[in-house]
């Protein structure tokens, strides 16, 4: 019940540690530690036999206990303890202990223990730990009252048994919960006991897990777990929501559902969303004034609204914002507007606001921006998103090349969508993380979970080009012209924003030319379109390769793949593979080299055209000769964005036949006399 639309925003253990350094307020064992009897509950589990694990396993999760009191629609106190025992070195972090509140929660008896392998017990209290703000991020210096009581755990060492408990009271936005019963660490036993009211009831719903039945003793439902796996993380797996094991449960009050509380599906969901924001998108006259003139020369609806999905990218600083339901619910338009700040989702609600004054209607998106975190069998719940969009219904007939990002709503039109927070990607284009998403569109009717669009390979690519001439000893110069679009172009836009020294802007093209040349010097750079994100974004530059040709007796071997690097070894892992593999996005990229041959030199012998061609992925490349000029062109597209473990063994040659052409060389022998 604590999660938040909040942007993407996730807070961990290691950045509150940062906050208390910066606080001046390091917590010690020696400062604060005292002797003192860990529970009885702690105690009965040191014993008992690990769950399966293995080597690299950091720590184990002994016993977990959530025990939730609903009281009433307005109240409830949930009880939670934890022990672990420590394997590894790596495993101290968990003695790091944050338990995030805000004005609506109370966190009470809050205690910590460590059972050493030997000697005695040692306990912190509430009053020995510290209670500290939100780390520093963007902007959370003007608002928030988020905060988090810490506690350090002593001796969290290999060997020891550690846990902690306490007791949340909160009044519950949503009569709601989730239960994580699944963790990036094995898990011996965990419980999560639920207890009603007489009369009300409870549907549970599990996720990426069989269904656990309870057991029930009157108005007490308990759920118990034992040996979960952990959970490890891969490279480019989908999102742990979208693989971790969890329980979704709401609960009802005797007399039905509970208005605001209570939604038993998306659309009422929706609905609910709808009165949190109702009222929110009206203009003050500072508003409609400001609108005027953005819009005065733009001769037509398509260019008014670009002007205005311009003003509130650039213009209105993002600041993440948390304020009690403030976490849900944005504030009025004319605040943010007079602030010329706001997170995710008031930077949504002035955008809608001010096309409404030029007659375009728009709708909230709510959304989460790890794709694969919201499934349609899902059950709606409350945490399910972090991030808010527009999707702006287009006036008929409005039709232009620019607008991929569009869907045909039965009920409400052709939409586009639109994320006013994302600065670097141009209006009419959404980034790879929201495409072929899942969002809760909230319409006038009620919430719809729609899947936003996948939008062509084509606009998400790198189309590089380059001249260059071979030296008889082996030097490689020339011209590379690079024109980068959609997440690729928006990337390198995020890398420069705050650049200010020439030298650096030129440093993501050292880094990619690092990857492919053993020894190089940039002579000349230029960048262009860094700031405008409605053209193509440019590198030009200029490269001289010392000995990138080699010498062979008489004869010169040379890669014709000069630049760019396409093959992966994310899969070459001694480990088997647990999860989907996923991509960012669609993507199409091409390369064009031509290389000029040095004098007296013809080609003697050619690598072979490489031709993959599968269902998540085509990849194409050929060397040709002609006249005095080795040519070599390829072309990558990434047509699906997840690639299910029955295809890891044909994603694997994919990579490895890639990396097999990338290595490949011409051989140029001298001209006959």
């Amino acid at each position: 019940m604590n999660n938040r639309w909040c942007c993407n925003r996730r807070v961990n253990a290691r950045a509150y540690l940062v906050a208390v350094v910066i606080a001046g307020g390091v917590l010690t064992f020696s400062q604060w530690a005292a002797a003192g009897d860990a529970p009885g509950w702690m105690h009965s589990v040191t014993s008992a036999p690990l769950p399966p694990h293995d080597e690299k396993t950091e720590a184990v999760l002994l016993y977990a206990d959530e025990t939730v009191n609903v009281q009433s629609a307005d109240k409830v106190r949930t009880t939670v303890r934890r022990a672990y025992r420590i394997l590894r070195p790596d495993g101290r972090d968990l003695g790091f202990v944050v338990v995030p509140f805000e004005a609506r929660t109370k966190i009470n008896n809050f205690r910590a223990w460590c059972i050493p392998a030997q000697g005695k017990d040692y306990e912190v209290k509430d009053k020995d730990g510290m209670e500290v703000s939100l780390p520093k991020i963007a902007g959370a210096e003007l608002v928030s009252d988020v905060r988090a009581k810490v506690l350090q755990i002593p001796a969290a060492d290999p060997g020891n048994v550690i846990g902690y408990e306490y007791e949340r009271e909160e009044q519950p936005y949503a009569l709601q919960d989730l239960w994580h019963f699944q963790q990036g660490i094995p898990v011996r036993e965990s419980h999560y006991t639920l207890l009603l009211p007489a009369g009300w009831e409870y549907k549970a719903t599990f996720l990426n897990a069989p269904e656990v039945k309870p057991t029930q003793s009157g108005n007490q439902w308990q759920w118990s777990v034992s040996d979960v796996k952990a959970l490890r993380g891969e490279d480019q797996m989908p999102p742990w929501n979208g693989v971790a094991g969890r329980m979704i449960v709401s609960y009802f009050p005797s007399g039905g559902a509970t208005p605001g509380k209570n939604f038993s599906d998306w659309s009422q969901m929706g609905t609910w969303y709808a009165d949190l924001t109702r009222g929110r998108t009206e203009a003050s006259p500072e508003i409609k004034q400001k609108v005027a003139a953005l819009t005065s020369n733009a001769p037509t609806p398509l260019e008014k609204m670009r002007a205005l999905a311009r003003f509130a990218q650039r213009d209105i600083r993002y600041v993440a914002i948390e304020l009690g339901i403030g976490g849900w619910q944005p504030h009025p338009a004319p605040e943010v507007f007079e602030h010329h700040y706001g997170d995710c989702k008031d930077k949504a609600t002035l955008l809608s606001a001010m096309l409404r004054e030029i007659g375009i209607d728009s709708y909230y998106v709510v959304i989460n921006t790890e794709r694969g975190s919201v499934r349609p069998e899902v059950q709606a719940y409350l945490g399910a998103f972090d991030h808010a969009i527009l999707a702006i219904k287009l006036p008929a007939g409005l039709s232009d090349p620019s607008l991929f990002a569009t869907l045909q709503h039965p009920k409400l039109g052709n939409l586009l969508f639109f994320d006013p927070t994302n600065e670097v990607i141009p209006f009419g284009q959404i980034g790879g993380y929201l495409q072929a998403n899942y969002g809760l569109l909230v319409g006038p009717d009620g919430g719809d979970l729609v899947q936003l669009p996948k939008q062509p390979s084509s606009m998400n690519s790198i189309q590089r080009t380059a001249k260059l001439t071979l030296t008889p000893e082996g030097t490689l110069t020339g011209d590379f012209d690079e024109i980068r679009l959609g997440d690729r172009a928006a990337a390198q836009r995020e890398t420069l924003r705050s650049v200010t020294r020439d030298a650096d802007k030129i440093k993501p093209i050292e880094t990619l030319l690092s990857h492919s040349l053993s020894t190089f010097q940039i002579t000349n750079a230029t960048v262009g379109n860094s700031q405008e994100s409605s053209l193509p974004f440019r590198y030009h530059y200029s490269v001289v390769s010392p000995n990138y040709a080699k010498l062979a007796g008489n004869l010169l071997l040379v890669r014709p793949r000069v630049v760019g690097t396409k093959s992966s070894g994310v899969l070459e892992t001694k480990e088997p593979r647990q999860f989907p593999l996923e991509f960012d996005g669609p993507a199409l990229d091409t390369d064009t080299f031509e290389i000029a041959l040095p004098p007296g030199y013809e080609v003697d012998d050619l690598p072979p055209a490489t031709d993959l061609n599968y269902s998540f992925a085509s990849y194409h490349s050929k060397t040709e000769a002609k006249g005095n000029v080795l040519r070599y062109t390829r072309t990558l597209e990434i047509k699906e964005l997840s690639v299910p473990l029955s295809k890891m063994d044909e994603l694997k040659t994919f990579y490895r036949r890639i990396a097999g052409d990338e290595r490949n060389t011409a051989v140029l022998r001298p001209v006959a006399p």
